[in-house]
């Protein structure tokens, strides 16, 4: 007989499976129900002619998104599928994405791409390798853009002891590849730089154009220094991240990857001082070990998961509640208006101007003719006015 599981448990079994199996996938589609949550994560579905997977974006991973996505938009989707338990359904949890369409630009930047490939400048033997301590690091990009405030910034807290050099070029518009190419050759002339950064904050493809030019492209292939790319956000990708030596996701990253960790280095120097080489060896194969197993272990992703789930499941019941005050709201409303509808049709003016009338007698309204006498002075009141009649006198 075979094993009787729970639902929770054949769920986690299935969740396991595809997790483990689909951990990086890329899927292109349609964008529909897009809907950014209040909470700043993204909900969606991407379909095609045939079928549609449910996609979940979290907030700080879709802040590296650099256009705003809509549905009926053809994207491309990285990222990892998952199981959300609660409703027992799979879902693409994405870790970036991009436009799929091809205009102009996007043609060209794929024709010169491949013929850069052709010729052998993507080729990982020509990638030179990154120092690991380097005394100056030059810098091409925009002296007052925010880029290399953000570079000075982390290189003074990781590694003081490296000196930025900055040649300063446009990084955008007219003119901009040629001033980046004069900023690499410039730096090569000097005997003392150790590795270059090449790069400028995010923008739209028009923006990041430079960095896709055919002549910016040579200069960085022909630098004798070895070149760190660093242009835009980490979904955007330029000609200058395939033909550098390495390419960083920001040109923040560039600078981490560009220099080491001082707290690092004062740790291992700490170590070091304490253990002998042979033991020193042996604690960090013994770590290694351990890191990678529970790294690689469905254990190690189940808190994450869990706390996802859990938002996720969060947002779904933020999102009923409001719907729920909202029709409260407009129902309440409705129920108003059709009461003060009522009202105002059983007003005197409203009976009055529908042809009706009344008599008022001694500052009363007379309902009845028992109480009406002919004797005493009375007010016929119109919608349009009022007339009154004085009483016959009682004869004695």
């Amino acid at each position: 007989m075979s094993e009787i599981l729970s639902v929770s448990e054949i769920t986690g079994l299935v969740k396991q499976t595809l997790e483990d199996e689909f951990d990086e996938v890329s899927v292109i589609g349609e964008i529909s129900n897009f809907k950014a949550h209040v909470s700043g994560h993204w909900y969606f579905t991407l379909k095609d002619s045939n079928a549609q997977i449910n996609c979940t974006m979290w907030r700080g991973l879709n802040s590296y998104v650099f256009f705003s996505p809509k549905d009926g938009m053809k994207i491309i989707a990285n990222g990892k599928i998952t199981v959300y338990p609660p409703r027992g359904s799979y879902q693409l949890d994405v870790r970036s994405m991009k436009p799929a369409g091809v205009g102009e630009l996007q043609a060209a930047f794929e024709k010169l791409k491949q013929k850069l490939f052709e010729e052998g400048l993507f080729d990982e033997e020509n990638k030179k390798p990154i120092p690991r301590f380097p005394q100056k690091i030059g810098v091409v990009t925009a002296i007052d853009g925010a880029a290399f405030q953000d570079m000075k910034s982390i290189s003074s807290r990781r590694y003081p002891l490296a000196e930025l050099v900055i040649a300063s070029c446009r990084v955008q518009g007219e003119g901009a590849a040629e001033e980046i190419v004069k900023s690499i050759k410039l730096l090569n002339q000097q005997n003392d730089i150790d590795v270059i950064v090449v790069g400028r904050g995010g923008g739209s493809l028009e923006d990041l154009w430079a960095f896709n030019e055919e002549i910016v492209a040579r200069a960085i292939f022909a630098s004798k220094i070895p070149v760190i790319s660093a242009v835009g956000h980490e979904v955007d990708f330029t000609i200058s991240d395939f033909v550098a030596d390495l390419r960083a996701a920001t040109p923040s990253a560039a600078i981490e990857l560009a220099t080491p960790n001082k707290d690092d280095l004062f740790g291992y120097i700490s170590e070091f001082s304490y253990y002998n080489s042979q033991k020193m060896f042996e604690i960090l194969r013994s770590c290694r070990d351990e890191v990678t197993s529970h790294i690689t272990s469905y254990g190690f992703r189940m808190p994450q998961d869990f706390i996802r789930n859990k938002t996720q499941y969060l947002d779904s019941v933020l999102y009923k509640f409001s719907n729920l005050a909202d029709n409260k709201i407009v129902s309440g409303k409705t129920r108003i208006d059709l009461l003060e509808s009522k009202i105002n049709a059983m007003s005197v003016d409203s009976v009055l101007k529908r042809g009706f009338s009344y008599i008022k007698q001694n500052e009363r309204v007379i309902a009845r003719m028992k109480n009406f006498t002919t004797e005493e002075s009375f007010l016929i009141k119109f919608y349009d006015g009022e007339v009154k009649i004085d009483g016959k006198e009682e004869r004695k």
